[in-house]
């Protein structure tokens, strides 16, 4: 019986006809491996700063937020009067570290000495699209008011005099993509996601916080930056 040649051509084919399908899914993992890193940068995104002094601006009387023309508040509601020594804000101090947790699952903030919680309250964290980072960061600057906008089309938004802005930061997510807690006078629906990437909360809260938090702020000082002396509080951001 004749042997059966098989051509060298034959056997390329295939060759090539087993190795198609492999190279497929490989591209397409690729692919969609790509589009997930891309869309995860585009989704934190975080906000831009508009506006560095710290100071009320006065002439700003409207702000936008998502289709809708709000007031601007006439001035950043305060109870408490700023203190060189933030020792007393939340109660006397234990001396144990000041940390804040927040708890993106059940939309909650806890400012605590060691395992003691000082203050607790509802936020709204960042939208499915736009979400708050977790992991562990730091405080970096405060300020006691700036301008922050970003979005595009139906999620645009322009907040002048943003209140008690505390931005925090750590080696993955760089301080000046904008993500920070803050007092919020545009909705007051805590508990429920809502932000573009911050955590938003109740401007009496913020204010609390805020000059709790370090870095500490001196009397008179309307935004510090964190600072080897002056370190900035630890925020630990989690599901």
């Amino acid at each position: 019986m004749p042997k059966v040649r098989t051509s060298r051509s034959s056997a390329s084919n295939n060759l090539f006809l087993l190795i198609l399908p492999v190279a497929i899914l490989f591209a397409g993992f690729i692919v969609w491996h790509t589009t997930q890193d891309v869309e995860g940068e585009l989704a934190y995104s975080g906000c831009t700063i508009q506006e560095f002094s710290g100071l009320f601006q006065e002439g700003e009387k409207t702000a936008f937020f998502e289709g809708e023309e709000i007031d601007v508040p006439s001035q950043i509601p305060s109870s408490l009067k700023a203190e060189s020594d933030s020792s007393f804000v939340l109660g006397v101090a234990s001396g144990e570290e000041r940390w804040i947790e927040v708890d993106l699952s059940d939309q909650k903030l806890m400012a605590r000495e060691g395992d003691k919680v000082l203050l607790t309250t509802s936020i709204s964290s960042g939208l499915p699209h736009t979400p708050t980072p977790t992991g562990e960061f730091r405080i970096w600057s405060k300020f006691r008011a700036t301008k922050m906008e970003g979005g595009e089309g139906s999620y645009y938004y322009y907040l002048p005099n943003v209140p008690y802005v505390m931005f925090f930061e750590n080696a993955e997510i760089a301080g000046m993509r904008g993500y920070s807690l803050h007092g919020t006078y545009w909705h007051e629906d805590f508990g429920t996601q809502r932000s573009h990437g911050c955590v938003n909360l109740p401007t009496p809260m913020a204010e609390k916080l805020y000059y709790w938090a370090n870095p500490v702020t001196p009397e008179g000082t309307n935004m510090i930056r964190a600072s080897g002396d002056n370190p900035g509080t630890r925020v630990v951001i989690h599901e």
